[in-house]
């Protein structure tokens, strides 16, 4: 298999405000998300990211996509190391997050637009990939409504194609199904899986059990920034559900019964 993606011995540690400190319960200034994770994806595979709220996911995804450095390791993408060659590594990938808040008076094909000469395309390639991937998401019929007044799901919609306007080889997915409708839901994990199907590498975070066992290949448990458990689904729930597997490892780790 042809290694995409590495992580090593990544760590980042955040200063937290005063509201922070008292949301998370201690007097502590400092609080260290990723410590020391490392682990890879490959060429054609859904890797999972999977864990509880706050274990470190999401910070992992950012540190990946070049949005945030890491305090110590590196992580490479396609060859790439995000720490010194961070415009290459945004080459080649696509970073998808719930949290995307695209500007609520401009069209989606502006957006497209916008996004693809962001990325040096011409003019004839952005105009092919924008038909196919509005047809693809049934954008086209919304292409000259304000973002603003598009429902949730297709706001969601817009922010893929926009992520995915220069046919990145490696997608990286924050929180895939958050907040979608079922339907949504289901053209997105399509559409994921085809992307896998078509060689692409996708790295996802989640924490349903139920997403991770339809899509993924490989999947790595995150517990409080550090990888618990890391490889093919059959080599972690080692002949248990995902579920009963995860609780008894997280247990494990940290002593807490579910």
């Amino acid at each position: 298999m042809e290694e995409i993606v590495r992580a090593e011995n990544l760590k980042k540690t955040f200063t937290l405000s005063k509201k922070q400190r008292k949301i998370e319960k201690t007097t502590i200034g400092r609080k260290t998300a990723v410590d020391g994770l490392s682990f890879s994806a490959y060429r054609g595979e859904i890797y999972g990211l999977l864990g509880p709220n706050g274990a470190g996911k999401t910070t992992t995804l950012r540190l990946l996509s070049t949005l945030i450095r890491p305090d110590a390791g590196d992580a490479s993408v396609c060859g790439r190391s995000v720490t010194k060659e961070a415009y290459k590594v945004r080459d080649k990938i696509g970073f998808m997050t719930s949290e995307l808040k695209l500007e609520g008076f401009f069209t989606p094909d502006y957006l497209f637009g916008f996004f693809g000469r962001l990325h040096g395309m011409d003019e004839s390639l952005i105009r092919r990939r924008k038909e196919d991937l509005f047809a693809r998401f049934g954008i086209d019929k919304f292409a000259e409504v304000k973002v603003q007044d598009l429902s949730t799901g297709m706001k969601q919609k817009v922010s893929l194609v926009v992520a995915i306007v220069h046919d990145p080889d490696v997608v990286i997915f924050d929180e895939p199904t958050n907040g979608l409708d079922v339907l949504t839901a289901k053209v997105v994990t399509d559409f994921l899986c085809e992307l896998k199907a078509m060689g692409k590498s996708v790295i996802l975070s989640t924490h349903i059990f139920s997403l991770v066992e339809k899509l993924c290949d490989r999947v790595g448990i995150i517990i409080d920034g550090k990888m618990a458990k890391d490889g093919t689904l059959d080599e972690v729930w080692a002949g248990k559900t995902l579920e009963d597997r995860f609780f008894e490892i997280y247990h494990t780790v940290t002593g807490e019964t579910i």
